[in-house]
């Protein structure tokens, strides 16, 4: 009788725990045994204050539970897991593109899987899904928010963001800051501007709309030549952002300019693609903005992930956010006005002629795109890509993972061409995890992983875990970079790890492939 006690218990609990609520205040302050949002919480630092699992015992990290949506009628859509699962109240949820999953973050098992109907969108990759009250909210590929029912799976509502036929898609993990869902916009050949929204969490109607190219008499539209040139002038808002609940601001990075590789028709810095921005969360209303490539041409987003953290800079204590941005430099800004503190590179490129009073590169007209072909670092892959990063506060090290990369860029266009209007061939080396000094940008240290790799964590046990492209999970000393654990599985990781605690066991868990995969110490299960 008591066993079939604890095995009723055991099959319910995912039901009890899924039925519980996400509050706003559980998501400005996540506890230990939670992940609630894409990079675990609004700082974007994806590090962990758990560290049972240290530099000292990591040896005897081991696979706790494995789980693979092929074996759940999901195989054939070709794709694998971008996303970062979220973990709220002993559940986990993931996405790949059409699917989202709840899984028991026990034990592994299947608690609801939710199909979306074939479409039109382009399945790149999903990064994952949001939550608040007992709701699950993510992006589809053709452009519509959906909303689910945390317990079951079950669809609520779906409201398009954008126009599938206007070749925009949908990838990013939706981000909830009270009561907004702010969702953004993705697209690679299109013409037309990117955006970001805020959406009520009862009905999806949009709260507030925010162009990417400031409309007239904004600060930034005399940076386009013309209105035309503006309004077509791409600028997607692809990845999940951070936010300050004290300033009350969100911070995203901004897509690239189009034409991609011809910037004739678009004379001008292109203000605010490229750039870094603040918006007031309540009204979407711009507070500041900093460009970090002017007039790009290279196809470098800087959509990588703004890190919000507060500490000592030049000796004054500071509220600071951080960008290892795709054109290869490091910046660092005070978060609260937009002010430049720090420009550093952090590969090797050949595309500026230095950095000017503002902390922007200066680019190099003998580096843009022309018909016989010009190399340039970094490729078009950029020197970061959308692979997580991370932040030890404890350190005082941001960690990213670079590629020093080349590519030739040819211009296949002049005048007021459209989308690409070129075209590159590139060549990435190994890729590798750097360690940066935030308060001077030096390189700390520096560990190979033999390609692009994966997103980070870290964790106050002194480790920072990482994927490899040999198909290896790694656990790296934080400090020095040296590797303490790997184990292999059966394809590459991409997503970035995340890290909880339940009934007093720390689990890692990890996407590669088709599968999720949680480790824990001494695991039975």
């Amino acid at each position: 009788m008591r066993v079939w006690n604890l095995t009723l218990v055991l099959l319910l609990a995912p039901c009890v725990l899924c039925g519980q609520e996400l509050t706003p205040e559980a998501l400005a302050k996540p506890g230990t045994d939670s992940w609630p949002t894409y990079n675990g919480d609004y700082s974007g630092q994806r590090h962990s204050p758990l560290d049972q699992i240290n530099a000292s015992n990591v040896a005897s990290l081991s696979l706790a539970w494995m789980y693979r949506t092929s074996n759940y009628g999901a195989a054939g859509f070709g794709s694998v897991i971008k996303s970062t699962p979220i973990e709220v109240n002993g559940v986990l949820y993931f996405t790949m593109p059409d699917n989202v999953w709840a899984v028991d973050a026990r034990y592994g098992r299947e608690i609801w899987h939710y199909k979306y109907p074939p479409n039109e969108g382009n399945h790149i990759g999903q990064r994952g899904v949001a939550m608040l009250g007992s709701w699950i909210y993510t992006e589809t590929p053709d452009c519509n928010l959906v909303s689910l029912n945390a317990k079951d799976g079950k669809e609520r509502w779906r409201k398009q963001i954008a126009d599938v036929k206007l070749e925009y898609f949908c990838t990013m993990s939706p981000l909830v800051v009270g009561n907004h869902i702010i969702v953004g916009v993705g697209g690679d050949s299109l013409d037309n501007p990117g955006y970001l929204e805020s959406r009520d969490p009862e009905t999806g109607e949009v709260q507030w709309h925010w162009n990417t190219e400031p409309n007239p008499g904004e600060p930034g539209s005399e940076s386009w030549p013309d209105a035309e040139a503006r309004s077509h002038g791409g600028g997607m808002t692809w990845m999940t952002g951070t936010y300050d609940p004290d300033l009350r601001l969100i911070y995203w990075g901004i897509g690239n300019p189009n034409p991609v590789h011809s910037g004739a028709g678009r004379k001008g810095d292109n203000l605010w693609t490229c750039s870094i921005v603040a918006l007031n969360v309540d009204t979407g209303k711009m507070v500041w903005g900093y460009q970090v490539s002017p007039h790009d041409t290279h196809d470098w987003d800087a959509t990588q992930t703004p890190i919000l953290f507060d500490g000592e800079f030049k000796g004054k204590r500071r509220k600071l956010l951080a960008q290892a941005s795709r054109n290869g430099f490091f910046f660092v800004l005070d978060r609260s006005n937009g002010e430049h503190l720090l420009t550093a590179p952090f590969i090797n490129s050949n595309w500026t002629l230095g950095i000017n009073a503002k902390g922007q590169p200066i680019p190099n007209p003998k580096k843009e795109p022309t018909r016989d072909g010009t190399f340039v670092s970094p490729s078009s892959n950029g020197a970061s890509n959308w692979f997580a990063p991370s932040f030890n506060p404890a350190a005082g090290l941001f960690y990213v993972v670079a590629s020093q990369s080349y590519s030739v860029f040819y211009l296949t266009a002049e005048g007021k061409a459209e989308g690409f209007a070129g075209r590159d061939d590139f060549l990435n080396y190994p890729g590798t995890i750097k360690a940066i000094d935030f308060q001077t940008g030096q390189i700390r240290w520096t560990h190979e992983l033999g390609g692009m790799g994966s997103g980070l964590l870290t964790t106050a046990g002194n480790l920072l875990f990482a994927g490899d492209t040999s198909e290896h999970i790694l656990a790296i000393d934080s400090t020095t970079g040296k590797t303490l654990w790997h184990s292999t599985v059966a394809a590459n990781q991409t997503n970035g790890a995340i890290t909880y605690e339940l009934d007093g066991k720390q689990y890692v868990v990890v996407g590669a492939g088709d599968s999720l995969f949680a480790f824990a110490l001494g695991a039975n299960h």
